[in-house]
């Protein structure tokens, strides 16, 4: 099962610290086979809408032209637009281009 990918959401956890390492255990899961994994092994992947809670203020919209997702931004007065396949690496982008200035893949920036 190491190459399996489970998606696990509007789970309350607790993180618990042993000798061994962290462990993030899952609440409520009376019914699942998984109950605990490490930290190492879980990656947290943002929704939509906290990528665009993220966003903040900068965010403008989203608009779909064709086959991409676009994200119009307003970055001190500046419109920056990032698109991508899918509305969510659309957002991923935004937020990287906001965290780092950086234009990259899919960023356009008058």
């Amino acid at each position: 099962m190491d190459d399996d990918v489970f998606v696990l959401s509007h789970m309350t956890i607790d993180v618990h610290e042993f000798p061994t390492g962290r462990v993030i255990g899952f609440n409520g899961t009376v019914e699942w086979a998984l109950d605990s994994v490490e930290q190492e092994a879980a990656l947290w992947l943002p929704s939509e809408a906290q990528l665009r809670e993220l966003l903040g203020g900068a965010f403008v919209q989203l608009t779909r032209d064709g086959g991409s997702y676009q994200i119009e931004l307003d970055v001190d007065g500046h419109r920056v637009v990032v698109s991508a396949d899918d509305p969510q690496e659309a957002y991923g982008r935004a937020l990287l281009y906001l965290a780092t200035g950086e234009v990259g893949e899919g960023v356009l920036s008058d």
